[in-house]
């Protein structure tokens, strides 16, 4: 079982939130501490460097500590990131506000002793986080349980996560629009809900986990912000409301259902692993997300599906978008094969070959026993957005497609701009889209490639800085449109003019470039 809760106290959560500004415990805090090297290897999930520079601070190699007026930076960073014990004396003026006794009243830590020399150790990870969207810079601290880094041993079933690596991927992709509602389905200890609290007039946070939702209300509690938060599964604790916005890391891992080894069954933990067989979890989240969208409202999720032998993946996730009656917009980030996914997840449970190398090969075997099953070839991660259509309005959104290259985050930004984009073309037919004026977008660039001699490139590339940073191999007129696209000429006298410039049909050139600026519009290329 999981070390423990915190207890939500409103006397002593100001005073905590005074002490770990102060104590300058924020992310550029810790990284300024412990450095390049080391900040860097914790971010790969590698204690060592950072254990060598907090135990420099707080005394000599070998951990023994000493008096004296310590970073509070460093015993901060030692007790709640790496699983150290420190002083009494030392966190109590690192925390001078809620001290050693308050921080045990609020769960984080249990105390050996009431002696300044004695020691004592975190029951709860406690880091900063920082970010940045629409609404600006933001920093908060989370709570969550400890990690594997700092307990050394396996994760409980019923472990609450902190903002990992999805997270801040969800977080990264959401759009910021001003908003009236917002369900944050699968809160875990709450980060998705503290950034819609920035642009929602309301927020209502679920989970299945009492627990996870204990952590949530800590957390809001902390960093000064309002949540409704409600227990429950999946959909069932919001039936019957509807939302402008609904955003989800639900628990979307493909783990063997009931399977079991020698040392006993497989983990499964409640942060990840939904109860459902294969994909079927976000399939059932995509078919009913809908009922719970005010019109025009937007769901946003992350999600891993199948890839089964004879069945592409966009014909699979397809079928869910086509049953789920929603535009759909998927965008596969990522592909493993069946031995790279069950690895992933076996270690993210805290299962090591070299510290458990039996539970290592029966949960390695049962992982590839059922994808075997189903025929699965590889497993995709990637982003759903989905869309209500607006009373009166079809679906007319039905995109699934694979970006496996960087992207510029956040994205959220970018997503919006693309679905207002697809709304614009969709109002404008082909004689109304000629009469518009377009700019280029300031993100946009070109690359030209000759071979050695010629006089004219043999291919043109668009490029975008921005979002997704596509590229679109342009043909000589679509590339000549794109360049002398600055708002004042309208679409139909560029293509005119081109065509004269090429001594070719006006209405030949224009067949051939409207759809092309269709697409550049809708990703951002060309902005009306």
């Amino acid at each position: 079982m999981s070390l423990g809760e915190p207890t939500i106290d409103p006397r002593l959560l100001p005073l905590l939130r005074t002490d770990l500004e102060a104590a300058g415990y924020t992310v550029d805090g810790v990284e300024d501490f412990l450095g390049p090297l080391a900040a860097a290897a914790l971010h790969r999930e590698q204690a060592v460097p950072a254990l060598r520079v907090a135990r420099a601070a707080l005394g000599d190699a070998t951990g023994a500590t000493s008096s004296g007026r310590k970073d509070p930076r460093a015993v901060l960073a030692a007790l709640f990131l790496l699983g150290l014990e420190v002083r009494r004396a030392d966190l109590d003026a690192a925390l001078p506000g809620v001290g050693t006794d308050g921080a045990a009243r609020l769960g984080l830590v249990a105390a050996a002793g009431n002696g300044p020399d004695d020691g004592v150790r975190a029951l709860a990870d406690l880091r900063p986080y920082a970010a940045a969207d629409a609404a600006g810079p933001v920093t908060w601290w989370l709570a969550s349980d400890l990690g594997e880094l700092a307990t050394g041993r396996r994760l409980a079933g019923d472990h609450v996560l902190g903002a990992g690596g999805a997270s801040i991927t969800l977080a990264q992709v959401t759009m910021r629009t001003p908003v009236g509602r917002v369900l944050d389905l699968g809160t875990g200890c709450g980060i998705q809900a503290l950034h819609a609290s920035r642009h929602a007039q309301s927020v209502v946070a679920t989970d299945i986990s009492r627990r996870a939702l204990r952590f949530a209300e800590f957390n809001a509690a902390l960093d000064g912000v309002r949540l409704d938060l409600r227990e429950g599964s999946m959909l069932d604790p919001v039936a019957g409301e509807q939302f402008d916005l609904v955003v989800s890391n639900p628990p979307f891992v493909i783990t063997p259902r009931g399977a079991s080894t020698a040392d006993g069954a497989i983990p499964e933990y409640e942060y990840r692993d939904g109860g459902r067989a294969g994909d079927d979890l976000v399939r059932d989240l995509v078919l009913g997300v809908g009922e719970v969208l005010a019109p025009g409202g937007v769901a946003q999720m992350l999600g891993n599906w199948e890839h089964r032998r004879g069945e592409p993946w966009t014909e699979r996730v397809g079928a869910w978008l086509e049953e789920a009656g929603l535009d759909g917009w998927v965008v596969q980030r990522e592909v493993l094969d069946p031995a790279e996914y069950a690895e992933t997840w076996i270690r993210d449970g805290g299962t090591t070959p070299e510290r458990e190398p039996g539970a290592w090969a029966a949960s390695y075997a049962a992982w590839l026993d059922d994808f075997a099953t189903r025929d699965v070839e590889a497993v995709g991660f990637g982003i759903v957005t989905l869309r209500k259509p607006a009373a009166g309005h079809g679906v007319s959104l039905r995109r699934l497609e694979e970006h496996t290259g960087s992207v510029r985050q956040p994205l959220g930004g970018h997503l919006a701009a693309s679905l207002a984009a697809h709304d614009w073309l969709e109002a404008r037919d082909d004689a109304a889209l000629a009469s518009s004026r377009l700019s280029v977008a300031p993100d946009v660039t070109e690359e030209r490639y000759l071979t050695p001699g010629a006089e004219d490139p043999n291919v043109v590339i668009v490029r975008q800085g921005d979002g997704l940073g596509r590229g679109i191999q342009a043909s000589t007129g679509l590339a000549a449109l794109v360049g002398a696209s600055d708002g004042e000429l309208t679409v139909g006298q560029l293509i005119g003019a081109i065509a004269s410039l090429f001594e070719v049909p006006a209405g030949e050139l224009a067949g051939e470039l409207l759809p092309a600026v269709r697409g550049l519009v809708r990703d951002g290329f060309l902005v009306p």
